[in-house]
């Protein structure tokens, strides 16, 4: 058998014995189960919402304004009398559909600039992430809002506002990661035999940036749908009627008093969802951790 292969076996070998150990740390860690059961439930949640919600989220019932949690309405009501459990099935599917095209789209976007800039470099990678730190210096919530503001209301223009926010974070990761990438002595080993640069990027450095930017990923999904839910809280956010839970929470503040379960409901809605993906985010952190998942 040539040395060739018998190398190849090792590294494959090795691999796998990473992939299980990191693999077992994640299921071991029992706040990242309860994190993934949670976000589970907001999931099956989100996918069975026009089935299991017991009412139409927009149907009005005037003779029900503000009734407090009955067999009837297990969450109450809000002020024009719409069943809160209907409307915060129906809304769990808003603030998922954020979270993840707000981080996908700044992931695309984010970590294909810092992987030009950090290999190219130069004027080319100094522009980009020049601007990428003009971005950054803009506070996030105000940055998203002014870009809300601009291009209006509605789920897709949310995702781009907040993911055009988040971009500048995932662009400087990459960025640092190919610089350190592209001097191991695997991409050096590629390059001298002619590997393209194209293929050098795909091939060997950006599944090597990958870990850091999971990690991430999942923390800004979190901060994704804290983002939709004050936008929306603001006004301009989820077009009305739809149900969202930063809408709810607009509308049921000011019968905090006289009707907590308007607000208290939606409140912990996004409380749960973002600590489980907080929880979710540690695990996987714990997890890929090189110094972690590297055995003696």
């Amino acid at each position: 058998m040539s040395l060739g292969l018998l190398k190849s076996k090792e590294i494959d070998t090795t691999y796998r014995s990473n992939f299980q150990y990191a693999l077992r740390r994640l299921t071991a860690n029992h706040y990242n189960l309860v994190g993934g059961i949670i976000l589970l439930v907001f999931v099956l949640c989100a996918l069975l919402a026009p089935v299991i919600a017991p009412y139409d989220p927009s149907q009005i019932d005037l003779k029900a304004v503000l009734k407090g949690p009955s067999g009837a309405h297990l969450l109450g009501t809000d002020k024009l009398g719409r069943d809160i459990l209907s409307r915060i099935l129906h809304g769990s599917s808003v603030s998922l559909i954020v979270g993840v095209g707000a981080v996908g789209f700044s992931f695309a976007v984010g970590c294909t600039l810092g992987m030009i800039a950090g290999f190219v470099k130069g004027a080319i990678g100094n522009s980009i992430m020049r601007f990428m730190d003009a971005l950054w210096s803009f506070p996030s919530l105000i940055l998203a809002l002014s870009i809300a503001t601009v291009i209006g209301p509605g789920i897709k223009n949310i995702i781009i506002a907040v993911g055009i926010t988040f971009t500048p974070g995932f662009a400087r990761i990459m960025y640092a990661q190919v610089l350190v990438t592209q001097e191991e002595v695997y991409v050096r080993a590629a390059r001298a035999l002619g590997a393209s640069d194209f293929r050098l990027l795909l091939a060997h450095i950006f599944p090597n940036c990958l870990p850091p930017l999971i990690v991430y990923s999942s923390l800004m999904a979190a901060q994704a749908i804290i983002a939709e839910a004050g936008l929306s809280f603001l006004g301009i956010g989820v077009i009305p009627p739809r149900a969202a839970w930063g809408s709810m929470l607009r509308e049921g503040y000011p019968y905090l008093r006289m009707a907590p379960w308007a607000a208290v409901f939606p409140g912990a809605m996004i409380f749960l969802l973002v600590l489980a993906l907080n929880f979710i985010g540690d695990g996987l952190r714990d997890a890929l951790d090189v110094k972690m998942t590297q055995k003696i």
